[in-house]
């Protein structure tokens, strides 16, 4: 099994006929993920090739999901743009949409999340290398090649720390790697993610990466103290990390006592997760637990 994503996921690319739409659908593909359509209004009824593949575009996604059956939908449009084809994709009633899209003003960021609030449809982003269940699914922007799968979950808001932490344990491998992406409003968090991990038969242990900024890791520790029973170990980025700067991400920025690296570690230790204080290091503490099993 896997959380979010599996073998049987039908992907559709809004922004598929831009430069960098089209390079990741390529990438997706060779990873095995059924990319079924893109959506671009002003080319619907054309199709492209994908090194052999071809892909009708739909003017919707509405008219997407009804030809393909898709279920997924990956928005890789600029930022101006994409309140807009996340709504659509909403109001057509897809069940997983996934954000790439880095530079979304925050205000259109919390308008198009409450606005999918009660619909059914699971936001991840903005701001996000997407997610990964190797051997089964790939969307969005994670290497295919780094790790295959495996009993391991991994949630994190850094792509590059995700990509670090797959590669670091690709002997083990992986259920489910999820990138939610490191914006102040995103629409999937660490609890989404430790909760649907916890209900995976197949995901043994989790590791879980942070950073700095908000109090998103606070919250996930006191859910791991009630509600998580397979071993989790973490990671919190940004220990040197100046206050008042906004460092990589938008939403990574400490304000005074709010949000810093060692509150963080503090409370996910008190919680019963073993801390990392490098990503190797991290990686070595999972591979401990998952040596003993």
């Amino acid at each position: 099994m896997a959380i979010f994503l599996n073998a049987d996921s039908k992907v559709v690319v809004q922004g598929m006929t831009g430069a960098v739409g089209m390079k990741h659908t390529r990438l997706m593909l060779g990873d095995g993920t059924a990319v079924v359509g893109g959506v671009n209004p002003r080319k619907a009824g054309q199709a492209v090739d994908v090194d052999g593949t071809r892909i009708p575009v739909f003017g919707s996604v509405a008219e997407a999901m009804e030809a393909t059956g898709a279920d997924v939908s990956v928005v890789f449009v600029p930022p101006a743009f994409t309140k807009a084809a996340v709504i659509e994709a909403i109001d057509a009633g897809m069940p997983l949409v996934v954000v790439i899209t880095e530079g979304v003003p925050v205000k259109d960021s919390a308008e198009f999340f409450n606005y999918s609030l009660g619909t059914g449809t699971r936001i991840i982003g903005p701001n996000c290398p997407g997610l990964m269940s190797p051997g089964k699914s790939n969307v969005g922007i994670i290497p295919g090649d780094i790790a295959g799968p495996g009993r391991i979950g991994l949630v994190s808001k850094s792509g590059t720390l995700t990509y670090q932490m797959m590669y670091e344990l690709r002997e083990f491998g992986f259920s489910t790697a999820v990138g939610i992406g490191g914006d102040p409003i995103i629409g999937t968090t660490h609890i989404d993610c430790l909760q649907a991990f916890e209900d995976d038969p197949e995901t043994d242990a989790i590791v879980m990466i942070g950073e700095i900024g908000g109090d998103a890791e606070e919250r996930a520790a006191a859910y791991i103290k009630e509600h998580v029973t397979k071993p989790v170990v973490g990671y919190v980025a940004g220990f040197t990390a100046p206050e008042g700067k906004t460092m990589g991400h938008a939403g990574a920025i400490v304000s005074g006592s709010s949000g810093t690296a060692a509150a963080k570690k503090e409370a996910l230790e008190a919680a019963g997760v073993k801390v990392g204080k490098t990503p190797s290091e991290t990686a070595a503490l999972m591979r401990e637990i998952m040596q003993s099993r």
